[in-house]
């Protein structure tokens, strides 16, 4: 594991209050808690957990310190400038501290044209905290004794196979788990979006064969989503019932919370909040086809379980309980949650986060990412998904977990709010350890973010820009380039005429992937996508052989030749 800080001995007192519920806003207080490592800690960073304040008395409320060095106003101030800022409807926050659900919250708006208010019980799309769930299902059924970490994927689904046989031979349950596999980051991610998918489970694990490595097996961090569906199908078929019904009945139930892998409950679809995108040009916008319907989405074990707030509260409650409810209920081992928290695949380690958190290592765990921030071990995942942003994030020997769940497109939500309530709890614990610390890193993460934020859009911006320029016009006719045309796994694309003799091209497999095509130069077409949050626009160059045009590739529309992208293994035949 990686590194903790040691715990140097020093009093420093404070005293910090909580509050209970006040609108939207809910304490909850629990009957148990987890002991503290030293009495400074106790005293600097729990007195507040056990403070209580009237609904009557909102003045005081108001003052009361929610976390070290933030009253309530304080925290809804940062936050609901967050929202402002990086043009977000809403966001539900909890904090979990020394066994107690210390503090929920919802900020903001479901939706953008309505006046419904975020609440703790306002149901997001968890994006990638999915994975966790995903993790911790394998996890109960080695505890189970009904498989191992380490059997092959083919002692389950005889199926699977990689592109590579050796591998597909030697590829364990771990591997699907932990971003090793050797394919591109993110490939066959074009099979599950954008919502909604014409294709199954079963297809995308036959469809794994046809993805081409470019890593070696092991030896590389690439992300994966579809492997962890694949891990999903492998619990499926072990439990002798579908994966959304073992997450249920071993994770949610004992939880006591109501959050879904599969359908949902039709009543609790009057508390969800929307997806939302931003851009310059269209303002903030709804995004329909990510959001929460109350059916199971294909993608359910990589990106699809639906929670709030509140339910992710108890599930970190839990994590930091080893594993256990707070009725003492365990949801798996010990032994495994200590496996799942263990490095398994090096990341690499960007200069932002060195700069934010002086981290010096991270790695890949199994569904949750491991590194140091300042010196203590933070456990965490974030979640991306056209319209909603989420993190989680716990730090063991601060006994802290925080969740943020948004309905929005733009990570200096999350980002800012996880940063802010991170380092207010790390600089009161160092308070206690160094009592000659006198100026206590206090940064503006809005600003930061915000700067950030244009950095990284001068980059994109030198990397894809100027616009690729061609003549305007093709070799053939128009009417040359239509028909059907199908890849041997991505299945096929129609390109048409319409009735003003403009070319069309639409997915067979994939409805949102409608467009038209523009003359560009030679035998090369750009394809203007219908939605363009849904999909970038492409080149699409056609091969023209035997006096006819015989086959099409994809490529990203832009100057520079990249090979890692989601066209890059099909070719479309005529």
């Amino acid at each position: 594991m990686l590194p903790r800080s040691q715990f140097i001995p020093v009093l420093f007192f404070a005293v910090i209050f909580c509050f209970q519920a006040l609108s939207q806003f809910v304490n909850a207080d629990v009957t148990s808690t987890v002991s503290l490592k030293t009495k400074e800690r106790e005293i600097v960073l729990a007195t507040h957990n056990n403070q209580d304040v009237t609904k009557s008395d909102k003045s005081a409320f108001e003052k009361q310190v929610i976390i070290p060095n933030y009253t309530y106003t304080e925290l809804e101030t940062v936050i609901q400038s967050t929202l402002n800022t990086f043009v977000t409807p809403g966001v539900s926050v909890a904090i979990v501290h020394q066994g107690k659900i210390i503090h929920k919250a919802g900020y903001g708006l479901r939706k953008h044209t309505s006046p419904e208010k975020v609440t703790p019980y306002t149901y997001f799309r968890l994006a990638s905290l999915s994975k966790a769930f995903t993790a911790a299902s394998v996890a109960k059924l080695v505890d189970m004794g009904k498989l191992d970490w380490y059997d092959s994927v083919i002692q389950y689904l005889p199926e699977f196979k990689l592109y590579n046989k050796k591998v597909t031979a030697n590829f364990t349950i771990l591997d699907l788990l932990t971003h090793r596999s050797g394919l591109v980051a993110g490939a066959g991610d074009s099979m599950i979006w954008p919502e909604p998918t014409g294709f199954t489970r079963q297809e995308i694990i036959h469809n794994l064969r046809y993805l081409t490595p470019k890593f070696s097996y092991q030896e590389t961090y690439s992300y994966s989503n579809v492997l962890y569906i694949t891990a999903a199908e492998i619990v499926a078929q072990v439990a002798g019932m579908p994966w959304s019904q073992f997450v249920d009945e071993h994770l949610f139930q004992p939880l006591d919370v109501q959050c879904y892998a599969g359908d949902m409950p039709e009543n609790l679809l009057s508390n969800i909040a929307y997806p939302h995108g931003h851009n310059d040009t269209r303002g903030i916008y709804s995004i329909p086809r990510n959001a929460i319907t109350g059916k199971e989405i294909v993608s359910a074990a990589a990106g699809g379980v639906v929670c709030n707030a509140d339910g992710m509260a108890k599930w970190i409650q839990a994590l930091l309980n080893g594993a256990k409810t707070m009725r003492s209920e365990a949801l798996f081992t010990a032994q495994q949650l200590e496996k799942m928290w263990q490095p398994q695949t090096e990341m690499p380690v960007y200069p932002r986060s060195r700069l934010m958190n002086n981290t010096k290592q991270k790695f890949y765990g199994i569904g949750w990412r491991i590194e140091d921030i300042d010196g203590y071990e933070l456990i965490s995942h974030t979640g991306t998904l056209s319209g909603y942003q989420a993190y989680a994030a716990i730090i063991p020997e601060l006994e802290l977990g925080v969740v943020v769940l948004n309905n929005g497109s733009n990570y200096g939500v999350r980002s800012t709010i996880m940063q802010t309530i991170l380092k207010a709890f790390i600089n009161a614990d160092i308070a206690t350890k160094d009592d000659n610390i006198e100026n206590i890193d206090t940064r503006n993460w809005e600003a930061f973010f915000v700067k950030a934020q244009k950095e990284a859009e001068q980059r994109y911006l030198k990397r894809t820009y100027p616009e690729p320029k061609g003549s305007g016009t093709v070799l053939l006719s128009p009417d040359k380039y239509a028909g059907y045309y199908t890849d041997k796994w991505f299945s096929g694309f129609l390109i048409e005429m319409n009735k003003q003799g403009h070319l069309r091209i639409s997915s067979e497999k994939m409805p949102t992937l409608t467009g038209r095509l523009e003359p560009f130069d030679l035998h090369t077409w750009v394809v203007r996508w219908d939605n363009q949050n849904a999909a970038q626009d492409a080149f699409i160059y056609f091969k023209y052989e035997q006096n006819s045009v015989a086959s099409f590739t994809l490529h990203p529309y832009q100057n520079k030749q990249e090979d890692d992208h989601e066209w890059r293994d099909m070719v479309f035949y005529k």
